[in-house]
């Protein structure tokens, strides 16, 4: 079993950014999820209500983000890493409210302007700790603004498995991933309890619940019924339908693509 794709997604429910390696920290991936959109009650906002944001790409770049339209990449804004504005504010991402920092007025007016209301981008700074759930993640572990956990492993061959169910296939990035893993059998990652990719251990801590973001078409925006609709008349448990598995790390380093991953238990 290999690790065949590797992704993080900067600014939360924008393009994701496929990597070659990428190290791993105490919230997730280096700069996964630490950018946020928030409304003007201080919200977030994701794709599940403004199906728009999937046509909005991200990129790395030396000292920040290119943030660009997918169909009009002239049109852009470079966010540097370090806050212009700076202003804090206490966001809420869904039952946390947690300290942020605004970026830079550009930026707002540029996102206010794609998505059709009055946005602001924040950034997690280090100093703040959000906590993944406790019932499940047993050890204080934090995470960025991802939904519940710092890390989200899928194996190919569960994607595969449901697209022998569609009458159109669909990609991986529908499920938002960090890891992608091939040679395994389909829901394999099931029953794994511990995995090691490396020489990096990571403790799998529940499933993941899916949710209305997977129909939206990430290639135009557009919002469907699948793949929730077949997902659910087989991966459905507890009225959850559920598909990939979320972690969190034992150690910190390197995550490069084409690592071995060992089920350790």
């Amino acid at each position: 079993m290999r690790v065949s794709e590797i992704w993080i997604y900067p600014v939360k429910s924008l393009g994701g950014i496929r990597l070659k390696e990428a190290k791993t920290e105490k919230k997730g991936l280096q700069y996964d999820r630490r950018w946020l959109i928030i409304d003007e009650n201080n919200t977030f906002i994701t794709q599940r209500v403004f199906h728009q944001m999937a046509l909005i790409d991200v990129a790395l770049e030396k000292d920040g983000l290119k943030i660009f339209e997918r169909n009009n990449s002239e049109n852009n804004i470079t966010v540097p890493n370090e806050p212009v504005s700076g202003e804090t504010l206490s966001v809420k991402v869904w039952d946390d409210v947690v300290e942020a920092v605004t970026v830079m007025d550009e930026a707002d007016v540029w996102l206010s302007s794609q998505l059709g209301q009055n946005v602001r981008l924040v950034m997690m700074p280090e100093s703040t700790e959000r906590k993944a759930d406790p019932k499940y993640a047993q050890n204080g572990e934090i995470v960025s603004f991802a939904d519940g956990y710092p890390f989200l492993v899928i194996s190919q061959a569960s994607l595969d498995d449901l697209n022998t169910r569609l009458e159109e296939p669909i990609s991986m990035i529908r499920f938002r991933p960090n890891f992608v893993i091939t040679e395994t059998l389909p829901f394999e990652e099931d029953q794994w309890k511990r995995i090691r990719i490396g020489d990096l251990d990571f403790e799998i801590v529940k499933p993941c619940a899916r949710c209305v973001l997977t129909t939206v078409d990430p290639a135009t925006g557009q919002k469907g019924a699948e793949p929730l609709k077949t997902l659910a008349s087989y991966r459905r448990i507890n009225n959850k339908v559920l598909f990939g598995q979320n972690l969190v790390a034992s150690n910190f380093g390197i995550v490069r693509e084409g690592d071995a991953l060992e089920v350790v238990e």
